[in-house]
Order: C-alpha cells, then structure tokens, then sequence
C-alpha cells in the first residue's frame, strides 16, 4: 500500500476508528494489537512477543494477554464486514465450543475475521517457538468451525464483506462505496 493502512481514511473515518467502532458495537473490551506509541489515544494496545511474524504472531499476543475465553479478531484492512456478522461468529463459537470459529469464502479461510479462544494461544506459541508462521495449518490440530462460503450465501451474508485493502486500486475502490 507504501503506508500504514490503519490511517488510511475511508468515508469518515479511519480503517482503525472504523474497526474499532465495530469491535465497541460488541463488546467495551477491545484491544488493538501493534505499536503501543503508534496507537495511542485510540484504545489499549498489546505488542507482539514474537516480532514480525505476521497474522499468528498478533493472534498470539492478544490471545495471552487476555482473560476472555472468546476473542474476536478482526483485520484492520476489511472494512466491509459487517455487525451482525460478527454477531452471528460469536454465536457459532458459544454454540459449536470449537477452538476457532472461522468463515472461508474463495478458497482462503479468514483467520483475521474469527473467533478464538484463549487455549489457541499454547498451540500458536508452540508453532511460533518452531518458526512456523501458517496460523491455517494449526486449524487441524483443534477443533475448527469453518463457516463455509454456501452457508454464508445461505444466511444471506455476501462474501465479498471479507475483500482486504492491499493495494492503492482497492481502496480508491473501496472510497466508491462509502
């Protein structure tokens, strides 16, 4: 993107105050996991303890750092998920007591759009000490409830709400629809 989505501005917002506001619409305990200077003002933040190791890494680091036994995670970059969406995760997680309730839609499992339980965190540390980064290739090793892309059709949930801003062409896109 050549600079730090979180700030990017889209409708009248943020992606950060948008993803945050989301994630308050739910629950008061949200935490933002990067750079506790960078995000200051804006909310809690937890540092990765194990640096640039990607998406598993700040799972990892939320996950410890919490006394909740069901944490959402949600990506900053997905600014087209909705509420009741979330809503309706959360449910499935309380409802099936997988270890990780995750929606796959065109073949790639949203791992930051899911549910996970506070007990994921030995398996990501683990895997982290290895160095092992995949977060989808632990999803084997507990119990994983994968919300397909026919069931999300199904609800009435488009899988497009899971489309990331990675490059400049997106998000002037993305500015089209808000």
């Amino acid at each position: 993107m050549g600079k730090d989505k979180a700030f990017l501005r889209l409708g009248d917002g943020t992606l950060i105050s948008r993803a945050l506001n989301l994630a308050r619409s739910l629950t008061p305990n949200v935490r933002i996991v990067g750079e506790a200077a960078k995000f200051a003002g804006l909310g809690p933040a937890v540092e990765d303890v194990y640096p640039d190791r990607g998406p598993l890494g700040g799972i990892h680091a939320a996950l410890v750092s919490t006394k909740t036994a069901l944490n959402l995670m949600l990506a900053v970059d997905t600014p087209f998920v909705e509420s009741n969406f979330l809503e309706f995760l959360i449910s499935e997680a309380r409802r099936s007591k997988a270890i990780v309730t995750v929606p796959r839609s065109g073949g790639h499992m949203h791992s930051l759009c899911a549910i996970y339980r506070k007990e994921f965190s030995a398996l990501a540390e683990q895997s982290l000490i290895l160095g092992q980064n995949r977060i989808d290739l632990l999803f084997s090793r507990v119990k994983t409830r994968v919300i397909e892309e026919t069931e999300l059709q199904q609800l009435g949930y488009c899988p497009e709400m899971f489309r990331n801003l990675n490059t400049p062409e997106e998000w002037e896109e993305a500015q089209i629809k808000f």
